[in-house]
């Protein structure tokens, strides 16, 4: 290194004694190092004032270092918790979250992410469901060399471009769980149309009766759309039923507070009269009185898997190990055995 000049990537990888991938590694933040290597690129680099240029670099990868999150999802809460994970993952590298939401019912939605990734460039994009479903999208990122992550409720990709819940067998537990306590005439609260979330919670509902030997009666499902409002028109459909459900199982915990709303207009004590279970256990199950017993949804650990394979070195590795992520049933003071 010349007196005066500023201090190179090579410079510290000479000193280093690694090379300039396992330099650039440490400078993002790379899980794939071990400590002893980490701690001694780190030292170079504050011995010398290495300074990484995020501009040189993006122009030497033609990549920005952002990561975007593409979604068109009514969940707010769900989207937020996204970005949580997202961002713990993100925070102290050089990366930065972009949000681009957009309309799946707009017939320019693909031109419109085509021009999103042309423009902004970014390094990868987790797509979020039920936009996440569609293959051409996944293979236009692959197309404009976009690392991409898929979120789902079932496998439908390569476990490398996805993180999946098992969302069928978890609503198949939390079913059980109310037949368990005595309940045969149990409502479902389903989730929109076109949302393979939707379509596999409402298969485990239908599993879990099946196994109990209960018939299945679509008069005791429901519509929704995943929100506040939609669960309680949903709610009023169910308990105005003769006679009504003893249980409703709500396909998330927004639609579950809003079969709660409708509960206590009613003058329906919960648990005593009606048991109620949600799905996601975003921070409104716990809030709610009584706190709702519901499916813990791993939203932010499925985000923080998706950023580390979006930042990871090598795209394409990654194995079902670290795809799969389980639901549990969270048992709080809402459930109770029905009434005699």
């Amino acid at each position: 290194m010349k007196k005066g000049s500023q201090p190179t990537i090579n410079d510290v990888a000479r000193l280093a004694q690694v090379s300039k991938k396992t330099v650039s590694r440490v400078i993002n933040q790379s899980p794939l190092l071990n400590g002893d290597t980490r701690r001694r690129v780190e030292q170079v680099i504050a011995d010398i004032g290495y300074t990484p240029n995020p501009q040189a670099r993006a122009l030497a990868l033609r990549r920005n270092f952002l990561i975007g999150l593409i979604h068109d999802n009514p969940n707010a809460q769900m989207v937020l918790s996204v970005q949580q994970g997202l961002l713990e993952v993100l925070r102290d590298t050089e990366f930065e979250l972009i949000v681009h939401p957009v309309d799946r019912g707009s017939p320019t939605m693909a031109d419109d992410i085509r021009q999103f990734l042309e423009r902004q460039r970014p390094y990868g994009v987790m797509l979020l469901p039920p936009i996440s479903e569609n293959d051409a999208l996944a293979q236009l990122c692959a197309t404009l060399g976009v690392r991409h992550v898929r979120m789902g409720s079932a496998a439908f990709a390569d476990p490398a471009h996805m993180v999946v819940s098992n969302d069928r067998e978890a609503v198949r537990g939390a079913v059980a769980h109310l037949v368990e306590a005595g309940h045969r005439r149990i409502g479902l609260i389903t989730g929109p149309h076109g949302f393979r979330s939707a379509h596999e919670r409402q298969s485990g509902y239908e599993d879990a009766l099946e196994a109990a030997d209960i018939a299945v009666q679509r008069t005791l499902m429901a519509q929704g759309d995943y929100t506040f409002e939609s669960g309680m028109r949903a709610a009023e459909r169910l308990l105005d039923l003769a006679p009504r459900p003893t249980a409703i199982l709500s396909s998330n915990d927004e639609m579950a507070a809003g079969a709660l709303h409708v509960a206590r207009q009613r003058g329906l004590d919960v648990p005593a009269d009606l048991s109620i279970v949600g799905f996601d256990d975003t921070s409104i199950a716990s809030h709610l009185w009584p706190p709702l017993t519901t499916v813990r949804w791993p939203i932010a650990t499925m985000a923080r898997a998706a950023a580390l394979k979006l930042i990871g070195d090598g795209e394409g590795k990654g194995g079902e190990e670290d795809a799969l992520f389980v639901s549990t049933l969270i048992r709080r003071a809402s459930v109770a055995p029905p009434r005699r």
